[in-house]
């Protein structure tokens, strides 16, 4: 076979070179484009909005983690007004799949919802727990599926302590504080039982927050919430008996709720959104840590001990 001559070899690989480099630039071209066009969801068509909460519940969309979804509070609740400020939508379905997040974004979105003007569903697809569950329970209507996971009020610390393995190879955590709780939660010394009594006390608060506003937004009696408060979740069949849900189903039962409270031919507009290609490249970049803990409440009590100390529901 004839050897393939250095010129047809440096022509091929200039090809492939060129290609290349179009590519990139067909890429940048996209990011450059989206970042002026956009979808304006007020100009579409349709009385009755979709809202996706979907992912961990966080105040923004830029401190989660690289692998998983996040619900935005601030686009959330963005998209929640514009529904609410359109003339033509007259209900709003919130599409609920999501294992809870931090309290402040989940009583942020709770809270623009029950201010809306108009019908609210909450449709919980798969799971619909801990501060998903808050804002689901903020609808006027909550329809779930009935083996969907819904429920799970209640408060839990994840706490990890190794002073213990520092002894065993002659580590020392030398504590040095200014403020005596300073370092509450290290990972590097024992807890002290005062400290555990704060802990508890500040979980028992937020538990408490969490069942007077499931109570409050069901129109339940506290003394009924509590008894599903125990920090399992449910079934959508368990917590219809419980009376967490309204009805089992879907998004037809969903439509048809709304066309009968309103009176109309549902025509379902979906609300979300729409991330420029240089939104999302800017951030994987800025992606360098992770996020653990979903649930209401989910915080870190000390940045330094984020990857030991966490309080989920």
């Amino acid at each position: 076979m004839e050897a393939q001559k250095p010129q047809e070899s440096f022509r091929w690989g200039y090809s492939v070179f060129v290609l290349v480099l179009l590519a990139i630039l067909g890429f940048i071209a996209v990011g450059i484009i989206s970042l002026f066009v956009g979808v304006d969801v007020e100009s579409l068509s349709g009385n009755v909005a979709l809202i996706p909460v979907e992912g961990i519940i966080l105040g923004s969309d830029d401190s989660g983690s690289l692998f998983e979804t996040v619900a935005s509070s601030q686009d959330i609740i963005e998209l929640i007004e514009k529904a609410d400020s359109n003339p033509g939508i007259k209900a709003i379905i919130l599409r609920v799949n999501s294992p809870g997040g931090t309290g402040v974004a989940s009583d942020e979105i709770a809270t623009a919802v029950r201010k809306t003007n108009k019908t609210t569903v909450a449709w919980i697809r798969e799971i619909g727990t801990s501060g998903a569950y808050w804002v689901a329970s903020s609808a006027d209507y909550v329809v779930a599926n009935r083996i969907s996971v819904t429920g799970s009020i209640g408060v839990i610390a994840s706490y990890l302590e190794f002073p213990g393995l520092l002894e065993e190879y002659n580590v020392t955590y030398r504590r040095l504080v200014a403020g005596k709780y300073k370092d509450l939660g290290s990972p590097f010394r024992e807890m002290t039982e005062e400290e555990k009594t704060i802990f508890q006390q500040d979980l028992d608060l937020m538990k408490d927050y969490f069942v007077s506003e499931v109570a409050k937004n069901r129109k339940m009696s506290r003394k009924d919430v509590e008894k599903a408060a125990n920090g399992l979740f449910y079934l959508g069949s368990q917590a219809k008996e419980l009376g967490l849900v309204d009805e089992l189903g879907g998004k037809d039962e969903a439509i048809a709720y709304i066309e009968q409270k309103e009176g109309i031919e549902a025509e379902i507009v979906e609300y979300k959104t729409e991330k420029s290609l240089l939104e999302v490249l800017s951030g994987v970049m800025s992606k360098q840590s992770f996020f653990a803990g979903k649930g209401v409440g989910s915080a870190f009590l000390d940045k330094r001990y984020a990857s030991t100390v966490s309080i989920t529901t």
